[in-house]
């Protein structure tokens, strides 16, 4: 995790995709230069099963009020018994069995928020989806962290928040709960927002605060002017795409020229551990790992 300032220093951002383990940088953001000094902050985060023992794992998920026997259990072993039919069925030979049709997509409750007015509401998730439940650790450490960045320790400064990769809905639902006053989500997969994201915003009371983007973010940012319309910048941005899925000297270029940041900006980005995420990328000044 990282937090980034705002003095402008012309660094590209490397990549070095080498494991899935997540790190959230924090970053603070201004638009022109500025003398004004800012704290800094660092965290680092392994995902479970790359470095935290059982134990650890178990206290974190505790801490946060996660119930550790629901995440840490083994997945059952994958089915092999209609594939050993099928070989038996062909004299030994290896038969490709027949393209079986996808089973409808449903949800599950694995996530919760973590602090704020809606603390321990359940919310829904893709059934299959790597939610990685030591994520929501990371989560409520990043605000944490947030709020004592923005100097208001018990909770969020009042501000707008942008989603970005939004999925379930997870961190703008947690921001609004902490004290955000608006989130924008921005999520491109219409079932998701309609099955995933949408009820969780209903379930938790806070639709009336929302505004749901069903648009790719690559387009999000083209059209960034068109968005933030006569309400300026915004105060936080959290970005947390598929780590394969990304090029993050990009994606960070191209939100580091975006109308969507302003001087006093703070942004989250989660990418793997193994990133070479550089001190700073144009405007962008890395504040906390």
């Amino acid at each position: 995790m990282a937090v980034v300032s705002s003095s402008p220093i012309l660094l590209p951002l490397r990549m070095n995709l080498g494991s899935s383990s997540p790190n959230i940088p924090l970053f603070s953001i201004s638009s022109r230069p500025s003398n004004r000094p800012r704290p800094i902050i660092v965290f680092s985060y392994t995902e479970a099963g790359d470095g935290l023992a059982s134990e650890e794992k178990k206290l974190l998920l505790e801490r946060y009020g996660l119930d550790p026997d629901e995440f840490l259990s083994e997945p059952p072993p994958p089915k092999t018994r209609r594939r050993k039919e099928l070989q038996k069925r062909g004299r030994g030979k290896s038969v490709q069995p027949p393209e079986e049709p996808k089973p409808p997509r449903a949800t599950h409750k694995l996530l919760q928020v973590l602090g704020g007015k809606a603390r321990r509401k359940k919310l829904l998730s893709p059934k299959g989806m790597d939610v990685r439940p030591m994520m929501e650790v990371v989560k409520g450490a990043a605000f944490d962290i947030l709020q004592a960045a923005s100097g208001c320790p018990a909770a969020l400064r009042p501000g707008r928040w942008l989603d970005l990769y939004s999925g379930t809905g997870s961190v703008g639902i947690e921001a609004i709960s902490r004290g955000c006053s608006q989130v924008h989500f921005v999520e491109m997969d219409p079932w998701v927002v309609s099955d995933v994201l949408r009820p969780n915003l209903e379930w938790t009371g806070f639709l009336d605060v929302s505004i749901i983007h069903t648009v790719r973010v690559e387009n999000f940012l083209e059209r960034a002017e068109q968005f933030v319309g006569k309400d300026g910048s915004f105060d936080y941005i959290s970005i947390t795409p598929p780590y394969t899925e990304v090029d993050y000297g990009v994606l960070m270029g191209q939100i580091s020229k975006s109308p969507l940041i302003g001087d006093d900006t703070f942004i989250v980005v989660e990418y793997p551990s193994r990133t070479d995420m550089l001190d700073a990328c144009g405007c962008l000044v890395k504040k906390r790992r």
